[in-house]
């Protein structure tokens, strides 16, 4: 076991350093990070659909993709956040409880009691302070999660376009209204600084790990400097088609839009996106419908193993998203 508290804010090197240790990483890691003010999409969304560009262009604010699935979340200087990566088990399933059981027991150490709550929030007196996300590959698990300290919600409520049909699916009034800071349900006068000494004392004494320094080479600066590129960021999907068909449906584990270009009643192209968790790229998948009729797709849907690339999906939900 080995741990690491990264020193810097930037968003790009950040996730950069976590992306590397998970390729590449024997052991198992904790990182402890913080950005500067930074929205964080996740690996299958649109940043169009998902942000309010042009507030967040004014304020200056980063815009980042992780490799991990899930929506949106903003970062500041008012959110710790915090990653485990470790060997994973043979199985496709999700594994939330084990990575956010040492967080809930952190906090209870200041008389935070959170609970994990839903598929991947972390929760105290129904409100949320702790979003979770998780990416298995080759047998490596990556889980990382924001922890709201001190967050400037006034920003957060801005910057992010919450999708209308997740907010009444979760029967509640706004956005703002479902997220609160840890500083809040603390008796004492935590400092964010404070906080996140608390954690590392936390963590060195549960695991007694080895206390190690950022790494520095080239793969992370490669990284680093895809993580800030344009095209990491708006993936280019202008596809020459006739017209497009759109299917998007909000289900328990997330939402799933697929988007077919079509050329007279062929598809061209497909692209598919959302907040829902992946077990593993989709592409192969979304290219085996090349050339298909739509028609043929709703047929033969028991043949895309859409189990095997989204995470709680089955072939009934696929079909149920089609025919939408």
């Amino acid at each position: 076991m080995k741990f690491l508290s990264l020193l810097t804010k930037n968003p790009y090197y950040n996730l950069a350093v976590e992306e590397y240790l998970f390729k590449t990483s024997d052991d198992s890691v904790i990182m402890l990070w913080q950005n500067e003010p930074t929205v964080v999409i996740g690996k299958n969304q649109n940043a169009f659909a998902e942000l309010n560009l042009d507030y967040v262009r004014e304020k200056g604010i980063n815009i980042a993709r992780r490799i991990t699935g899930g929506g949106a979340v903003y970062h500041d200087e008012g959110n710790v956040n915090f990653s485990f990566i470790a060997k994973n088990s043979e199985t496709n399933e999700l594994d939330f409880k084990s990575y956010t059981e040492p967080i809930i027991e952190a906090l209870s150490k200041i008389g935070v009691k959170a609970m994990l709550s839903g598929r991947n929030d972390i929760l105290v007196e129904d409100r949320k302070i702790s979003g979770n996300a998780q990416y298995n590959a080759d047998g490596r698990v990556l889980h990382h999660g924001t922890l709201l300290f001190s967050a400037d919600f006034s920003v957060l409520s801005e910057a992010l376009k919450v999708d209308e049909e997740k907010i009444l699916s979760k029967s509640i009034k706004s956005y703002r209204s479902r997220v609160a800071n840890i500083k809040d349900f603390t008796e004492d006068s935590y400092t964010l600084e404070k906080f996140k000494e608390l954690l590392e004392e936390f963590f060195i004494k549960k695991y007694s790990p080895e206390i190690i320094e950022a790494p520095e080479n080239e793969e992370i600066r490669r990284l680093e400097a895809r993580n800030s590129s344009y095209e990491w960021l708006f993936p280019e999907r202008s596809f020459v088609s006739d017209y497009t068909v759109v299917k998007k449906k909000r289900f328990p584990f997330g939402t799933v839009k697929i988007e077919f270009f079509m050329k007279n009643e062929i598809i061209e192209n497909a692209v598919i996106s959302g907040d829902y968790f992946e077990i593993r790229d989709a592409s192969d998948m979304l290219i085996s419908m090349h050339g298909k009729t739509f028609k043929k797709i709703i047929e033969d849907i028991s043949e895309y193993r859409i189990e095997n690339y989204i995470y709680g999906m089955s072939a009934a939900d696929l079909s149920e998203l089609l025919n939408s």
